[in-house]
């Protein structure tokens, strides 16, 4: 007679869960993810909506930088996961990738949608079951997991669990941070989740705020500190974001919480140095506005202009009162005071989380044995451009295959 196949708890339906629960599926073990959603892959399908950024194509060690300090924790899984091996899976669900000029690596479906769909109907053959609406709260004396469903409190007793709950951003799509407090009081080492990927506040004047919200600042450079970035960003109601400020947010962030606000830099023009937009200012205005003398000599946008009034109107000066070498200087050098870190609920990602010194080589919760933890609720983070989803599905891989392995010695 067949031995029945253990049975595996996999929390969370998100990228990071649904491959542990594909890795486990494989290697032999029964499988039951559940989630607290109605359906699976919420964030995933939200993230996919203007196309889904699977991971990159740059060469792995710079791939990996893009990790910062915790590059070398996330390496053996992203080695053993990597972004060639994501290709070759989603071409193996009849998902094709293609390289973007950026480097970025898309389905050719451009959807995370049809990508979604047949991943499901290959976990459903591989005898993965589902419950949704299944809110883990906590483990009983005995050990069992407790979750709330709208039929009221279940226990459900599994041989290993991986928890793959997500950060503390988008919490209407499922990824609130409740899981911290149940974690912390085990022991488990939990960093506070903070804001990555995410806008800043900035004091803009009402008549700035009015008129400039909603565009966008392109071809810029965005500098904190030795950190510059090119790109787009931006204006807000109450601040920036954009991709340039979201490659930054590990700075800016950081500068904000320390000191309780940052300046940005603002070059619009990069690629000219000083000099040479002196020249193109020093030439005659006549009756000329003076942004519309911007405009044309230095082919400055009507949020740049804006930009600059902003800065003049802080520093007590009138830009009218600039002369063409101040123009110059303050066209690639405007500052931007950041007072606030926009909320987490707004957030692409979230920083913190638990740390991984808490887990083995295996991503099992060194204090929790027989608990393994993936995806976006461990303490990494990393920039928009693939990086995101990349480490999300390579660390539900390797707690997959921590699972089989624990199984295999127990």
């Amino acid at each position: 007679m067949t031995a029945p196949k253990p049975h595996i708890a996999v929390i969370g339906a998100g990228p990071a869960g649904l491959m542990a629960a594909d890795v486990l599926a494989q290697g032999g073990a029964g499988v039951t993810v559940y989630d607290a959603m109605p359906s699976a892959g919420r964030k995933f399908l939200m993230a996919g909506r203007g196309g889904l950024n699977l991971t990159h194509s740059e060469p792995l060690p710079q791939f990996l930088a893009r990790y910062r300090e915790a590059a070398p924790k996330l390496k053996a899984a992203i080695d053993a996961f990597s972004p060639d091996a994501l290709r070759a899976w989603s071409e193996a669900l009849g998902e094709p990738t293609f390289v973007g000029t950026s480097g970025r690596v898309f389905p050719k479906a451009f959807k995370a949608s049809p990508l979604l769909r047949a991943w499901l109907r290959r976990l459903d053959a591989s005898g993965v079951r589902f419950a949704f609406r299944h809110r883990w709260t906590e483990w009983d004396s005995k050990g069992r997991l407790l979750f709330q469903t709208p039929d009221g409190e279940r226990v459900v007793e599994a041989r290993a669990t991986v928890l793959a709950l997500g950060g503390a951003s988008w919490p209407r799509l499922g990824s609130d941070g409740g899981w911290v407090e149940t974690l912390a009081a085990k022991g488990v080492a939990i960093p506070r989740l903070r804001p990555a990927n995410s806008g800043f506040t900035v004091a803009w004047s009402e008549v700035f705020r009015d008129r400039f919200e909603g565009q966008p600042l392109k071809g810029v450079s965005l500098t904190i500190g030795a950190h510059t970035v090119r790109g787009e960003a931006m204006i807000t109601r109450s601040g920036i974001e954009g991709g340039a400020i979201y490659a930054l947010s590990a700075e800016l962030r950081e500068a904000v919480l320390g000191l309780g606000q940052a300046t940005l830099t603002i070059a619009l023009r990069p690629d000219l140095d000083a000099s040479a937009l002196t020249t193109r200012l020093s030439g005659t205005r006549g009756k000329q506005s003076l942004a519309n003398f911007l405009r044309k000599a230095a082919q400055l946008s009507p949020v740049g202009i804006g930009l600059m009034q902003e800065a003049a109107i802080a520093s007590g000066r009138p830009l009218a009162s600039f002369s063409p070498e101040d123009l110059a200087q303050l066209i690639n050098a405007i500052p931007v005071p950041l007072t606030g870190v926009a909320a987490i609920d707004r957030a692409i990602s979230t920083a913190g989380g638990v740390t991984f010194d808490e887990l083995d080589a295996d991503y099992m919760i060194r204090r929790l044995p027989g608990v393994f933890a993936a995806g976006e609720m461990l303490d990494w983070e990393a920039p928009t451009g693939g990086y995101l989803l990349q480490a999300s599905f390579a660390t539900g891989a390797a707690a997959g295959r921590g699972v089989l392995k624990w199984l295999s010695k127990s």
